[in-house]
């Protein structure tokens, strides 16, 4: 198999040919087909997280057909076409897995991150943890940015409640998906961008926004409910401004930059802050359900698998319009 990995942090992937792997018990390996590169890869590249353990093949929004199974591998078959998001694992028996929690399992494993990921030709993944999408006709490239934009965005949404009026601050490959969702629910969407990313506000309202404009602007009315998909931390004290009385604010990505203090009164008035853990397999499952009905069309812009690192560079530097996708 062909597969581009990280050695050390804050170093370029190295391109390296490796033995093809076997599944193990209840295991599968697929061959990708697609994945797409999502901003936690590069957090991870960065050095921004945690190690997970290195070296590593990054990579958790992969589309797939499985070419191998292990023994016990149940509900999937030879040649199905699979989705593999970033949980990648979880115990089953600890109090969070047993509460329909499993996103907060101690001793979960993540795709790309503690487990070897997709900016590869072959993975392998736990049966349990693949989305089967028989019903999916779509391209493999429009898919993936599903299975982490559209999964952990889709609970980002969730949480945010019934908002009539959605603040989107950061527009990237979840809010360019996430705002298609919201505008067929009958949503107005603001959509908030770096200051002068006149082609991301652009592509906002293309896609529907009421309103677009620079994270350092207000927007024209109160919001109901914000999402941050940007990771930057001065921007909770920012939404948190933007949102009205008893309005929530809703952290969507694992790494952010430190929050400053910010008086309480921008908290006061029944104002929430949450923040967005990793996703439940129910929340890949409705979400997938969801797209039958609203088919959400994925801005993808195409990468060979050995140009990963020019993809990463592209999305570090606000270049990708939508998603980037690496192609085997």
């Amino acid at each position: 198999m062909r597969a581009m990995v990280l050695h050390q942090p804050g170093q370029p992937l190295v391109a390296e040919e490796r033995p093809d792997p076997t599944p193990g018990p209840g295991e599968a390996r697929i061959r990708v087909l697609a994945c797409a590169v999502c901003r936690t890869d590069l957090h991870l590249v960065d050095g921004e997280l945690p190690p997970g353990g290195l070296p590593r093949i990054p990579g958790h929004e992969i589309v797939g057909c499985i070419d191998m199974l292990g023994p016990g591998a149940e509900g999937l078959r030879l040649g199905q076409r699979v989705g593999v998001a970033w949980l990648g694992h979880n115990c089953g028996m600890c109090e969070s897995c047993c509460s329909g929690r499993e996103n907060l399992c101690d001793q979960a494993g993540f795709t790309g991150y503690t487990r070897d990921g997709g900016y590869a030709t072959h993975i392998v993944a736990e049966a349990r943890h693949c989305y089967p999408l028989d019903h999916l006709a779509w391209p493999p490239e429009r898919i993936a940015p599903l299975m982490c934009a559209g999964l952990i965005g889709w609970r980002a949404y969730k949480f945010a409640g019934p908002a009539r009026r959605l603040g989107l601050y950061g527009f990237g490959a979840a809010a360019h998906l996430l705002i298609q969702v919201a505008r067929a629910q009958g949503r107005e969407v603001y959509a908030f961008t770096r200051p002068g990313d006149e082609a991301s506000q652009a592509h906002a309202r293309e896609l529907g926004a009421c309103w677009a404009g620079g994270s350092d602007e207000a927007p024209p009315q109160p919001l109901d409910a914000a999402i941050l998909f940007a990771p930057v931390g001065s921007l909770v004290p920012t939404a948190l401004a933007a949102v009205r009385k008893g309005g929530r604010v809703v952290c969507g990505g694992i790494h952010m930059s430190d929050i400053p203090g910010f008086p309480y009164r921008l908290l006061w008035g029944k104002r929430q802050l949450m923040s967005v853990a990793n996703l439940t397999r129910q929340d890949g499952h409705e979400f997938l359900a969801l797209i039958r009905r609203i088919p959400v069309q994925a801005d993808v812009q195409l990468y060979p698998l050995e140009d990963a690192n020019r993809a990463l560079d592209d999305l570090r530097a606000g270049r990708v319009r939508g998603a980037a996708v690496l192609k085997p």
